[in-house]
């Protein structure tokens, strides 16, 4: 009899050519899992003839960034990214501080130091300018603490109703001696995690609903590159992943795709903090789907893991880092051996948990 763990599966594409996307998006096509590739590589990526430099990462890879190779062998990686959340100020951070750390934790996955950023806001007529100088200082924070400067940008104001108050869209633009893409995971290679998951989305929703926990849970948003940084120093990196929406279930499914072999995690390896737990389990939620701002998911040749774990965890953002599984040959599997003794696949994401 087959079961979960042997029944072989229809890869994407055989897949995607049994139907095609139509009548109208859901709010589910933006949530970071399976709705957002299908509308990615049904109606977004094909509308667009010309998609890719010749030799760099372009749309068809559907990757952190894309890349622009240079004559002396070294890369750009520019990056783009559309930055909502609902409420603007949550536990830990704030629209602002989330929109540029999502750029430049884009770049850090695909091993570019942060060199530039661009942003544009599209706000709602009648926002607070307050509000506003209160956003503008804690993007300004997150770039002077890494280093990176704001070179150019754009800002409109739409008229009051046609917008749900304010939209922040940032363009990062890195450097990289070599790129890490998806795809280079390999059988043998150990899986990082480089900090609890979890505490991002359930920060929105406990400020969102009003809900109060054990312990109090703030957001994890915070810029990446420095932790990263010194990771790659180390060297053996072969592929990273900021396990944003879709959570690390999300990255971890796109990275097996992408690699074509199997991720075999182990549950009690992974770190999550208690009042996530105990939080997610009483509404009903899945802490390996929620969204997460500030950690790093890591696949590291097994000879390297430990010296890369070492290097993480002597950083504030490192600190809760752990091996949690490693990857094997097979048909593009996410498994969890699970504290009780099972095995079970971790599916990719259909929409989101919650709404963002």
């Amino acid at each position: 009899m087959t079961n979960a763990l042997t029944r072989n599966y229809l890869s994407w594409p055989e897949v995607s050519k049994r139907y095609t996307l139509q009548g109208f998006l859901k709010l589910e096509h933006g949530g970071g899992g399976s709705l957002t590739r299908e509308l990615l590589e049904k109606v977004i990526i094909p509308s667009f003839t010309l998609n890719h430099l010749e030799r760099g990462v372009g749309l068809p890879e559907m990757d952190d960034g894309a890349t622009i190779p240079l004559s002396d062998g070294n890369n750009i990686v520019v990056t783009t990214d559309a930055t909502t959340v609902k409420p603007l100020f949550f536990p830990g951070g704030d629209l602002g501080r989330l929109s540029i750390c999502g750029a430049i934790n884009d770049l850090s996955m695909m091993g570019a130091r942060p060199i530039a950023l661009a942003s544009t806001l599209v706000v709602e007529e009648g926002f607070p300018v307050s509000t506003l100088k209160e956003l503008l200082a804690s993007m300004d924070e997150v770039m002077v603490e890494v280093g990176v400067p704001l070179i150019a940008g754009d800002t409109k104001v739409v008229e009051q109703g046609s917008l749900d108050e304010i939209i922040a869209s940032t363009t990062g633009i890195g450097l990289a001696e070599g790129v890490i893409t998806d795809s280079g995971s390999r059988p043998g290679d150990k899986i990082i995690v480089s900090g609890t998951i979890g505490n991002h989305q359930l920060s929105l929703l406990s400020k969102r609903e009003g809900l109060s926990f054990e312990a109090p849970v703030e957001s994890d948003v915070a810029p990446l590159w420095g932790m990263i940084e010194k990771a790659l120093e180390v060297g053996g990196i072969k592929a990273m992943k900021d396990p944003t929406r879709g959570g690390l279930s999300g990255a971890l499914n796109e990275l097996a795709r992408k690699a074509g072999v199997d991720f075999v995690l182990k549950e009690e390896a992974i770190p999550v903090k208690g009042v996530v737990t105990s939080a997610t389990e009483m509404l009903g939620l899945d802490p390996l789907e929620l969204a997460n701002e500030g950690i790093a998911l890591m696949v590291v040749e097994a000879e390297k893991a430990d010296d890369v774990l070492g290097v993480l965890m002597k950083t504030e953002l490192g600190k809760d880092a752990a091996i949690v599984g490693e990857v094997r040959e097979g048909p593009s599997r996410v498994i969890l051996e699970t504290q009780i003794g099972g095995r079970r696949i971790v599916r990719e994401p259909y929409g989101s948990p919650m709404p963002r």
